[in-house]
């Protein structure tokens, strides 16, 4: 891995602005998912290491909290511009660990530092009120205060923008922070980590666990009750796990979990662009997003001109190792996530599925799974039931808008959803009936740092990014003064 900057590249933890290893002296490995080289060994701790990490977060919050909001906007504003300058090496590293191609690891890196810039901005605008009184004599205050320290953990598949989505807001309203990163993807929080550093952020402010014991760690950060707040994002089912942890010291919690995007085409949608956002939703980092078009529904007056012309534009996607240019599809981040994809497929296709193209395996390299469609997929198929997380895009036909409406809200989960038509009241409704946190319409792109990312149902709650992306991080005081 070359680097114009090699004191990115860390491998420790970082704890009280030191980077540690392990008491225990253990590493774990972090390869590469294109060709499964090493790319590094990193300190594998554990519990002793996490409540250290909880109690420097405690010492400097009773410092940080003090800081003025100017003070901590200008570090922010500083973390931000180091990451733009560095922006070559941070995707470099992005792309080692995760596998995604180089320029859209440059993208994530791009998304990840507006959230810094975002809320170094937004540190300056936390307001409170003032309310009338109820009385003559009363005066009513209303103060907003940083909730204390907070624990942050983060998944593979964006290892920066994930990161910086939780720490800015929270770091921005005065609260530190104990990360723990997806033990796939350290080194791009590490990297992280030295341009806070070299920004100057104090230390304690934010530190970073990393552990192959995931569980280990989890339950030294719910049960601590200096832990006020727990952001995570991951799957529905240790969302759960960690909720029901932090019951024990009621904290605050957002969660931002699994998703079963539907991506409706209508049949007077614009089908050249209708091809062009399913592929933007779908196959970005090769399907591995929580917000991918998982289920493509089509009104069946187009369904067979929609998929000619959506595996005409799938077939120029050019495969490889994210490293090299115009690559589109990079591998899956392990074999684990390969044999997931193929179940999916072997499922779908003994129950009557068509593959239009993929369905297989690269031949150049198995860690690639290639770009696929399905046709004649129904409702009992996993496709249809479970999120796929990766590069499968199995499409529905359907006939009236009631129909896709029952089915596009048939799950448990609520995250993302999309769709294209060009009916302006057909546009309100459907906007309106589906039961999802966010709605592209006519766009496969919704991620932005200036709009409140978040789910309902399954899929989780509290919201990142946007002016509502600091209130899960506050506590709101009230002040009743008689005069």
């Amino acid at each position: 891995m070359k680097l114009n900057n090699n004191n990115l590249l860390k491998t420790g933890s970082y704890i009280n602005g030191e980077w540690v290893n392990s008491e225990s002296g253990g590493t774990f490995d972090v390869f590469n998912p294109y060709d499964n080289s090493l790319i590094a060994k990193v300190s594998d701790c554990g519990q002793k290491e996490t409540k250290d990490a909880i109690n420097a977060a405690a010492d400097a919050f009773k410092i940080w909290k003090n800081y003025s909001a100017g003070e901590r906007s200008k570090l922010l504003r500083k973390w931000y511009d180091l990451q733009i300058e560095n922006i070559d090496d941070l995707a470099t590293i992005l792309t080692y660990e995760q596998g995604k191609p180089l320029e859209e690891s440059k993208g994530e890196i791009k998304y990840g530092a507006s959230f810094v810039e975002w809320f170094s901005e937004e540190a300056r605008r936390i307001y409170g009120d003032i309310i009338p009184g109820h009385e003559q004599n009363k005066r009513i205050v209303v103060l907003k205060q940083p909730i204390g320290v907070v624990a942050a953990i983060t998944p593979w598949n964006f290892p920066n923008s994930m990161i910086t989505r939780k720490l800015a807001p929270a770091l921005a309203v005065g609260c530190t922070c104990v990360l723990k990163p997806a033990k796939l993807t350290p080194l791009s929080a590490n990297a992280l980590v030295v341009l806070a550093e070299e920004a100057g952020i104090p230390k304690g402010v934010i530190n970073v666990v990393h552990g192959h014991k995931a569980s280990v760690i989890g339950k030294e950060l719910t049960e601590n009750p200096i832990v006020k707040k727990l952001s995570f994002t991951g799957s529905t089912e240790i969302g759960k796990l960690l909720m029901a942890q932090c019951a024990g010291t009621v904290k605050k919690l957002s969660l931002e979990l699994g998703g079963n995007a539907p991506f409706i085409v209508f049949k007077d949608a614009d089908i050249h662009k209708a091809v062009e956002g399913a592929i933007a939703s779908k196959y970005r980092n090769a399907g591995q997003t929580c917000v991918c078009s998982n289920r493509i529904f089509v009104q069946s007056e187009i369904y067979d001109q929609f998929n000619t012309k959506f595996r005409e534009e799938l077939l120029k996607l050019k495969m490889g190792n994210g490293m090299d240019k115009d690559v589109k599809i990079g591998p899956l981040i392990d074999t684990k996530a390969i044999s997931s994809v193929e179940a999916f497929v072997e499922d779908a296709i003994e129950k009557g599925a068509k593959v239009i193209c993929g369905g297989k395996r690269n031949t150049e390299n198995e860690n690639i799974y290639e770009p696929t469609i399905l046709s004649n997929v129904d409702t009992n198929m996993k496709v249809f039931k479970e999120e796929i997380f990766g590069p499968i895009a199995p499409v529905f036909k359907f006939d009236t808008e009631d129909e896709v409406i029952q089915k596009a809200n048939d799950t448990p989960y609520g995250l993302a959803s999309y769709f294209y038509g060009n009916n302006n009241a057909q546009i309100w409704r459907v906007a309106e009936a589906l039961e999802y946190g966010i709605v592209g319409i006519n766009t496969g792109l919704i991620s932005t740092t200036v709009a409140p990312f978040g789910g309902i149902k399954e899929s989780g709650f509290g919201r990142e990014g946007s002016k509502y992306g600091v209130e899960d991080y506050i506590e709101i005081k009230y002040l009743c003064m008689e005069i």
